[in-house]
């Protein structure tokens, strides 16, 4: 999916994308999100989410890489087992197979942000929360540039059928707390920027081989088929 963010930079909007302090202003779904460390200009990271009640909430473990291109930004990840860091009993352990953003300037001042994702939850989901989180996190089909690599959509319900988990409203979010964050962030640490100037980047050194591509047939299967039908609370509070 994709959106037009009119009066945001490319440079802010990447940004935001990678400022955990300011996520927690703006995504509440968001429970935590840390960086565990760094392999050169990629970092591994745990966000904890929360879903839809009564869904459990999921987590991930990922490696995350970006790239400057011009004037435009990519950001992509994928789920990692790090042998510090195995599923938590509080949390379903999800897996992002392949998940990016594509950041493409739009004239002055503006830009587009593209969106694509492949992501297990992991868990037998009821049809009744299927069938009601698609009705608020389809996207309308959006032409992808020819330049960037296709994936196709996961998310609420099974790993390659089912619609991408981020909304219409959750890329909205986004967009406005891209037009909020210069204020914040001139009140906050300024020139702080470890995805921009690497020599700020004070996390412990990752060796590749501690990591392995964490395989959704090695996580437990949680069944919640057998949760009654009520309800389905979300959150979208603005940033």
């Amino acid at each position: 999916t994709r959106i037009s963010c009119k009066d945001v930079p490319a440079e802010t909007l990447y940004d935001v994308l990678h400022d955990t302090r300011y996520r927690k202003k703006w995504d509440s779904n968001m429970i935590e999100t840390y960086d565990i460390g760094r392999l050169t200009v990629n970092a591994d990271d745990v966000p904890a989410g929360k879903c839809p009640s009564p869904l459990k909430n999921r987590d991930f473990v990922t490696l995350r890489s970006w790239l400057p291109l011009g004037n435009d930004y990519m950001i992509i990840n994928y789920s990692v087992k790090h042998p510090k860091y195995p599923p938590r009993k509080d949390f379903v352990r999800a897996v992002s197979l392949q998940t990016g953003y594509l950041i493409k300037a739009n004239g002055d001042g503006a830009c587009i942000l593209y969106y694509l994702t492949q992501v297990d939850p992991r868990g037998s989901l009821p049809k009744w929360v299927v069938n009601r989180v698609s009705q608020f996190v389809a996207p309308k089909p959006d032409p992808i540039p020819s330049q960037h690599p296709k994936t196709c959509n996961g998310g609420a319900g099974s790993c390659a059928h089912s619609p991408a988990p981020l909304c219409p409203q959750a890329m909205k979010k986004i967009y406005k707390a891209g037009l909020k964050y210069p204020e914040w962030k001139r009140r906050h640490d300024p020139e702080y920027k470890p995805w921009v100037f690497p020599e700020q980047n004070t996390l412990p050194s990752v060796s590749l081989a501690e990591l392995s591509v964490q395989h959704a047939d090695s996580l437990e299967n949680i069944d919640e088929t057998g949760l009654p039908e009520e309800h389905l609370s979300t959150s979208d509070h603005e940033a």
